[in-house]
C-alpha cells in the first residue's frame, strides 16, 4: 500500500512540474539550449565540464520624496542572465584563487529579453555562453601558470563540489503595483517626508518605498531546474543633519516586509519620522566623544552588526581558499573562540524568528543548493563554516551559502544571523554587570550603543584586520547613577580576536538588523537577530567632520 501511494505521489509531483513548466516558457528555453551549448562545449580543445544558466527576472517600483515633496516614481522591468562555464576539472578550474587576485568575481550581465520569443533569447544565451568560456579558458591559463611558479598550496581541496540535483518549480507571483497603489505610495511618501522640511539643520532626508516582484530561473548540466519567487517591499527613511562645528549627523531607518499591510500603520511611522527630528536636534547639542577603551553595552539591533561585520565574515568558507586573507579562524575549529554560554546560527530557512520578518531569507541559494540552517559556533565552541560549492579541508560539500547579485560568481556568504544563549540576563542585570566592570576598572563612564547604521571590516592580510563600526545614537553611561547623556562623533573599532574574547554575557530585548551586505560577490540581503550585548573591552576612535561642510543658522523655521 505504502509503495502504491509513494509511486502515486511521485507521479503526480512530475506532473505538477510538467505544468508548472509549460505554464513558464523560459525555463523550457534556458533546458533546450544549455543542453545544446553544453554538447559543443564538451568538444572543445578546452573542454567544459560544467555550465549554469541563472536568471533574474525583476519588476521593481521605487517611489521617493524628500521634504513633503515626490521626487522619484520609476519602473524597472529587467531579465538578466548570469552564466557561468567551468572548464578543466572539478580538482583544478577556473574558479581557483590565484595568489594577489582581484578579489571580485565579475562574470558579466546579459539582458534576455523581456517576451519570451525563443529565438531572440537563445541568441543572447549563445553569445553569453560563448564569452563566458572564452574567458573560462584564459583564466585557467593564468591559473595553470600562477601554479607553476608559486609553493604549493596548504589547502589541496577541489575547487566545485558534487551536489544533489534539485527540481523545484513555482508558481510565478508578484506584488502588484496598479496605478491605484502607486498614487497611494506617493501620497505615503509626501506625507511621511514632510515633517522634515521645518528643520533647516537637517540638510537632506529621504522616503522611498521599493516594490521588489523578483523571479529566480536557475539550470544546470547536472540536472537541476529551479524557479523560485522573491517578493519583497522596502521602506527606508534617512535623514541627515548638520552640527554647529559641521559634523554629519545621519539617521537611518527601514521596514521590510512581503506585502503593504504588513508594514506599520503610517501614524506610527510619523511618530518615529518625528523622533528621528528630534534625535538630531538633541545631537546637535551633545558633546563629541574623545578616544576611549573601555567596557560597553550594545543594543541588539548593534549587536547584530558587531557579530555580523567582526565575525560573520570571517567564517565564510570560500575566503579559506584564498591565501590573501587572513583566515582568522581556518585552523580554529573545535576551539572555544565566545562565552561558553553562546551560539551563533546562520539559517536562511527562517522567514520570521522572534516575531521580526527577515530579509535574509531564501530556499535555494544563488548556486542551486537547498539553503540549510548552520551552527558555526555552539556554546563558544567553533563547529563550521559558512560553505557554497568551493570545498575546503574539513568542508567538502555546500551548506546552501553560495549567494551572488546579478553578473557576480557566487561565494559562501551570510544569510540569517541569530544569536543564542544558554543564560539569558534582564536588560538590568546587563547594566548592573556594566557598571560593575566601570568601577572594577576605575573609570567613572562607559558606553551604551543603541543605534547604528552599518559597518566594515577588512580580512585580507595587507590591511589591518580590523572592523569599524558606525553608530548615530549612543549614550554615556555613569558608574554614580547619573542619567544616561547622548553623545555623538563617535566610531567602534577593533581586532576580531581581540573584540571577540571580551564579550561577556547577553540579555534583555532582542533587535532586528537588516540591510545589504557587500563584498566579492556583490551585494545580498542579510539579516541579523541579537539580544543586547555586554562587553568588557571596547575601542572608539573620534569620528572624521567632512571638509567644507557649513554649519546653518542654530534655529528651526
Amino acid at each position: 500500500m505504502f509503495q502504491k501511494f509513494h509511486l502515486l505521489l511521485t507521479f503526480f509531483l512530475a506532473l505538477n512540474c510538467q505544468y508548472l513548466s509549460a505554464q513558464d516558457p523560459l525555463i523550457n528555453i534556458l533546458e533546450k539550449e544549455i543542453s545544446r551549448e553544453f554538447t559543443e562545449l564538451k568538444k572543445q580543445e578546452t573542454p567544459a565540464y560544467y555550465l549554469s544558466y541563472r536568471v533574474s527576472d525583476m519588476e521593481v517600483t521605487d517611489i521617493s520624496g524628500s521634504h513633503g515633496c515626490l521626487e522619484q516614481v520609476r519602473r524597472n522591468n529587467n531579465r538578466i542572465l548570469t552564466t557561468m562555464v567551468r572548464v578543466g576539472t572539478p580538482e583544478l578550474d577556473n574558479f581557483h584563487a590565484i595568489r594577489g587576485g582581484a578579489g571580485f568575481n565579475y562574470l558579466g550581465i546579459t539582458e534576455l529579453p523581456w517576451d519570451n520569443g525563443e529565438a531572440a533569447i537563445t541568441q543572447a544565451l549563445w553569445q553569453s555562453t560563448n564569452t563566458a568560456y572564452q574567458n573560462a579558458v584564459d583564466q585557467l591559463g593564468k591559473i595553470k601558470g600562477s601554479n607553476a611558479i608559486n609553493a604549493k598550496e596548504e589547502d589541496q581541496s577541489p575547487d566545485f563540489s558534487s551536489e544533489k540535483q534539485e527540481n523545484y518549480l513555482e508558481p510565478a507571483r508578484k506584488i502588484v503595483v496598479d496605478k491605484k497603489t502607486e498614487d497611494l505610495l506617493a501620497a505615503k511618501v509626501q506625507k511621511l517626508s514632510a515633517p522634515f522640511y521645518n528643520y533647516v539643520f537637517i540638510i537632506n532626508s529621504s522616503v522611498k518605498y521599493s516594490v521588489n516582484s523578483i523571479r529566480k530561473y536557475f539550470v544546470t548540466t547536472e540536472g537541476t531546474k529551479i524557479t523560485e519567487n522573491r517578493n519583497y517591499i522596502e521602506l527606508t527613511i534617512t535623514c541627515t543633519g548638520i552640527a554647529p562645528d559641521g559634523m554629519d549627523l545621519p539617521l537611518y531607518k527601514s521596514y521590510f516586509a512581503h506585502d503593504l499591510k504588513s508594514l506599520p500603520a503610517d501614524e506610527v511611522i510619523l511618530t518615529e519620522v518625528k523622533e528621528m527630528i528630534s534625535k538630531i536636534g538633541a545631537l546637535r547639542k551633545s558633546p563629541v566623544v574623545e578616544s576611549y577603551s573601555g567596557p560597553a553595552l550594545l543594543s541588539g539591533s548593534a549587536t547584530g552588526v558587531f557579530f555580523h561585520e567582526i565575525f560573520g565574515h570571517r567564517i565564510e568558507a570560500s575566503r579559506m581558499k584564498t591565501v590573501d586573507d587572513a583566515q582568522t579562524y581556518k585552523k580554529k575549529v573545535g576551539e572555544q573562540i565566545l562565552n561558553s554560554n553562546l551560539s551563533v546560527i546562520f539559517d536562511p530557512t527562517l522567514g520570521e524568528y522572534k516575531s521580526y520578518v527577515l530579509s535574509g531569507s531564501y530556499k535555494y541559494d544563488d548556486e542551486g543548493v537547498l539553503g540549510k540552517r548552520t551552527v558555526v559556533v555552539d556554546k563558544g565552541v567553533l563547529k563550521n563554516f559558512l560553505a557554497g560549492r568551493t570545498p575546503i579541508a574539513g568542508i567538502l560539500q555546500s551548506n546552501g551559502h553560495g549567494r551572488a547579485m546579478e553578473g557576480m560568481g557566487p561565494v559562501s556568504r551570510q544569510s540569517n544571523l541569530i544569536l543564542e544563549s544558554e543564560k539569558h540576563y534582564t536588560e538590568k542585570e546587563l547594566r548592573d554587570l556594566f557598571i560593575a566592570e566601570l568601577k572594577k576598572q576605575n573609570l567613572s563612564y562607559g558606553y551604551y550603543f543603541k543605534e547604528v547604521t552599518g559597518g566594515f571590516t577588512m580580512t585580507n592580510r595587507v590591511n589591518p584586520n580590523a572592523f569599524n563600526v558606525t553608530p548615530n545614537e549612543v549614550y554615556r553611561v555613569y558608574a554614580d547613577g547619573r542619567s544616561d547623556e547622548l553623545v555623538r562623533g563617535v566610531n567602534l573599532v577593533g581586532t576580531p580576536l581581540a573584540m571577540f574574547s571580551e564579550v561577556e554575557a547577553v540579555g534583555g530585548e532582542y533587535g532586528l538588523f537588516s540591510g545589504y551586505c557587500g563584498a566579492e560577490s556583490g551585494r545580498v540581503p542579510v539579516a541579523s537577530v541579537c539580544p543586547m550585548m555586554f562587553i568588557k573591552k571596547i575601542e572608539l576612535q573620534k569620528k572624521a567632520i567632512p571638509v567644507g561642510n557649513t554649519p546653518p543658522i542654530d534655529m528651526p523655521k
